[in-house]
């Protein structure tokens, strides 16, 4: 794991990676919006690695939980995204922003989900592509 955080080990990668990410969201660093958001994101060996919004004084310079999150795993040796699992201290139900959309294109794999976390609780998912259809990336560049 890419942040220090003990799950539970009785169900999938998936619910554990999801109960995580409440206490997760206390971490954020939300000074100016007060809009905490945290998120795991799951690469193609099955690691799961964490991140959380972290706002700064020159608004809008921050970082997003998913930009933290896929760092943490090219960070740790991850090339591609299965799934991105958010959450937000409001607990609605949130997708990635433009940015964000474009930062998982860049790692996603063909099947890349979008999973919304409600209180702990997988609530909705998504397939990835369907949110940035037609999108420009790597396969464009080859």
């Amino acid at each position: 794991m890419s942040a220090d955080v003990t799950i539970p080990s009785t169900d999938s990668l998936e619910q554990d990676a999801a109960r995580a990410l409440p206490s997760l969201l206390a971490r954020s660093y939300a000074r100016y919006s007060r809009f905490t958001v945290a998120a795991a994101v799951i690469d193609e060996e099955g690691r799961v690695h964490y991140g959380v919004n972290v706002e700064n004084a020159a608004y809008p310079v921050g970082t997003c939980a998913e930009q933290t999150a896929i760092g943490a795993m090219v960070t740790a040796g991850g090339r591609r995204i299965d799934k991105v699992l958010i959450a937000a201290g409001s607990d609605a139900v949130v997708q990635p922003c433009g940015a964000c959309r474009q930062r998982i294109a860049e790692f996603a794999a063909e099947t890349c989900e979008i999973v919304s976390v409600q209180g702990g609780e997988m609530t909705e998912r998504i397939a990835f592509w369907s949110l940035l259809p037609h999108s420009f990336g790597p396969r464009d560049l080859d």
